[in-house]
């Protein structure tokens, strides 16, 4: 069997390369590598006009799904007024991803959200976030901002989808976010937390595999647990199609 075809949803910003000083979809590279590593076909998704149509035209070419790290998702979308602090959103990207976790989730196909992927599945699902964690816990250690990751180890749930992954802890996860989960959506739960009690990943109740970190896997390709998971598990959807 072929290697199973995972999509990636990239940025739409402004980039250079070359002579090119204009807008641009694109990714960084870890996650593509996290992919291919484990045994996936990487396939991008980038961020463009879609309706419920065309995201299940691209749903229906997929074996699994990463909704990779970015922006901040616009706070519109769980109804509050945007944090001073908040990043300005691509709102084109948030509208995709919105589209592509309805049809995603209508045809079970297995997903790993990461970072603001997570925060994606959460405000998908009717949950909210906290829009600036400093505020919350008195500092910057969860974003040191420049590109700065930092180091926590990260309290697993036993139980959950995720413990069956990666064990009952992350340790020395990369961070890099000034915003959390809140209050959680419809039909996920809680399945990690950090040591200041920050919601650090969720999943998809009652679903094959639908799972979403805080943290940065890519950041840390030494170990390949959660992109091998989401291979296997996009194997076998592959498999069962």
């Amino acid at each position: 069997m072929s290697k199973p075809r995972i999509g990636l949803t990239t940025y739409r910003q402004r980039g250079q390369t070359g002579v090119w000083d204009t807008e641009m979809a694109m990714i960084p590279a870890f996650y593509i590598e996290g992919v291919t590593r484990a045994g996936g076909l990487a396939i991008l998704i980038p961020p463009q006009q879609l309706d419920a149509e065309g995201a299940r035209t691209i749903v229906s070419s997929l074996d699994g799904l990463v909704i990779c790290g970015g922006r901040d998702v616009e706070s519109a979308r769980y109804g509050q007024t945007p944090h001073e602090n908040a990043e300005e959103p691509d709102r084109l990207r948030d509208a995709l991803e919105n589209e592509i976790l309805d049809a995603a989730i209508e045809a079970e196909l297995p997903f790993l959200g990461i970072c603001r992927g997570a925060q994606m599945l959460n405000i998908h699902r009717g949950g909210s976030l906290i829009q600036h964690l400093p505020e919350v816990v008195g500092d910057n250690r969860y974003q040191k901002g420049g590109g700065v990751f930092s180091d926590m180890d990260i309290e697993v749930f036993e139980g959950s989808l995720l413990g069956s992954v990666v064990g009952s802890k992350v340790p020395g996860a990369a961070l890099y976010h000034h915003q959390a989960i809140d209050a959680v959506g419809e039909g996920l739960k809680v399945s990690a937390v950090s040591p200041d009690g920050i919601v650090e990943a969720i999943e998809l109740e009652d679903y094959p595999f639908g799972l979403a970190v805080q943290w940065h896997p890519e950041q840390t390709l030494e170990n390949l647990d959660l992109f091998k998971s989401l291979v296997s598990a996009a194997t076998s959807y592959r498999g069962a199609k």
